[in-house]
């Protein structure tokens, strides 16, 4: 089994998130701090979910510990260590949805 790239990871969590910028369009435009958008994200994922596809990347989310995993076999909750968990998942939600941080105080800087 080949290991997840970077952009294997992304596409996961894209995959894993795909409707969450059309769910909360309005709170993305406006910004959201990392509490509103933990909060987004938790209630997004949900309690437990996922997908697979054949010769592609299989995923698992949960809300809890905002957590997803993936692999190139179906990825194990139990077993496996997430690819993204708590502020990580934050701050990747932050760079592929353009979510900017009103809390963030270098904002005001440009």
């Amino acid at each position: 089994m080949r290991a997840l790239t970077p952009d294997d990871k992304e596409q996961a969590f894209i995959k894993a998130t795909r409707h969450f910028p059309d769910r909360y369009a309005e709170q993305i435009a406006k910004g959201m701090g990392d509490e509103a958008l933990a909060t987004a994200l938790k209630n997004y994922l949900g309690i437990f979910g996922g997908s697979g596809a054949r010769d592609g990347i299989d995923i698992a989310y949960q809300g809890a510990g905002l957590k997803i995993w993936a692999s190139w076999n179906i990825p194990n909750s139990v077993m496996d260590k997430p690819i993204f968990e708590g502020h990580s998942t934050i701050a990747m939600a932050r760079k592929v949805y353009g979510i900017a941080n009103p809390d963030d105080d270098q904002l005001s800087l440009f």
